[in-house]
């Protein structure tokens, strides 16, 4: 992460300017659960906005840019990092997935995102087709972006609205 004198940036993608961010129930299960998603990667959000609005087929394709002093937050909130896909990652994303996660809660978590190549390395790894270590290796192989999720309203008061431009 990035020195305290410097911002974190934050993209999220959707159908509209999210300039407010709020924690909303998903209408499907998540990789990390119920919260506020965002990306370090503006492309990555800008796909995603595209998904969005061909999906919802209103507003436009837009991207949201914030900053945040991660830094100063983390001191602050309770965090949890997934440098890379691993077994934690894997059961975490799955327990979510499944709507069965019961562990300890953490206002932001980030890591790797399960792209549509991980969910198929997933579901062949819970219909016993994979173990666990050659799911856990299929998936270091694929690029992977990373997922930064605000999940309680401490944390979502750390993101500063910057701007936003559509696709």
């Amino acid at each position: 992460m990035k020195s305290s004198q410097e911002k974190m940036v934050l993209y999220h993608g959707s159908n509209v300017t999210v300039d407010s961010p709020r924690i909303i129930r998903p209408q499907r299960t998540l990789d990390f659960g119920e919260g506020f998603y965002t990306t370090t990667n503006k492309q990555q959000a800008a796909i995603f906005a595209q998904k969005v609005f061909a999906r919802r087929k209103t507003g436009e394709a837009t991207v949201t840019v914030y900053e945040m002093d991660f830094t100063s937050a983390s001191s602050e909130l309770r965090v949890l990092h997934f440098p890379s896909p691993d077994e934690n990652w894997l059961n975490y994303v799955i327990q979510h997935r499944r709507g069965t996660y019961g562990g300890e809660f953490h206002d932001i978590v980030f890591g790797p995102v399960a792209n549509d190549d991980v969910y198929l390395t997933i579901g062949a790894f819970e219909a016993g087709i994979l173990t666990r270590e050659q799911a856990i290796i299929a998936m270091k192989v694929k690029k992977l972006y990373d997922q930064f999720v605000l999940k309680s309203a401490a944390a979502l008061s750390w993101l500063k609205y910057q701007y936003k431009f559509a696709l």
